[in-house]
């Protein structure tokens, strides 16, 4: 009786890593695919990660986050020894799917994705603050002080809030990462 063979065409996969090991696992599927010489069935290995604006030490910051810690995705086409090569590379726990065969990803829920992760536009700050929404500072000289805010710019990232020091509402214009919604 010969050995079935799984070939499910070219798609997309999902593998789960160890969290944290996911730029490891990339680095390590890669150098298999090439020493197993498995180019023509494994393609692209990819860690979804996106830009995003942090606040770190009072200033904006650009910064990279993945977008599924402990998951990397796979372009491939599933065979008996392209899984064996993927599913024996350290530091992966396994495919996403039902039992033993991967389960490919949507091709729509694919291509949003690589568009998402694709960084061709800078990374949007969305500000979900209205004027007269109560907020609390968080960072920054005004930290733990409450104020209302009275304006908000959208195309900047800031706001103003009006906080009440020394008996009087003083405006501060603020970052919008600076202060959360009470």
């Amino acid at each position: 009786m010969a050995k079935q063979t799984l070939n499910l065409g070219k798609r997309w996969y999902v593998l789960h890593t160890y969290s944290g090991y996911e730029e490891n696992v990339k680095r390590n599927l890669e150098q298999r695919v090439e020493s197993f010489d498995m180019g023509d069935k494994i393609f692209q290995v990819l860690v979804p990660k996106e830009k995003k604006i942090k606040i770190k030490n009072s200033k904006r910051v650009e910064v990279e986050e993945k977008i599924f810690p402990g998951y990397i995705m796979v372009e491939m086409v599933v065979t008996d020894d392209s899984w064996y090569v993927v599913r024996n590379t350290p530091n992966v726990t396994g495919f996403v799917g039902s039992g033993t065969t991967p389960t490919p990803v949507d091709q729509k829920e694919v291509d949003s994705l690589l568009k998402r992760v694709s960084g061709d536009k800078a990374p949007v700050q969305k500000i979900d603050f209205e004027i007269d929404d109560v907020v609390r500072i968080v960072d920054g000289p005004f930290k733990n002080f409450e104020g209302k805010v009275s304006q908000v710019d959208h195309e900047r990232g800031r706001l103003k809030a009006l906080v009440s020091m020394f008996g009087r509402e003083t405006p501060v214009e603020l970052d919008a990462l600076q202060v959360k919604k009470i």
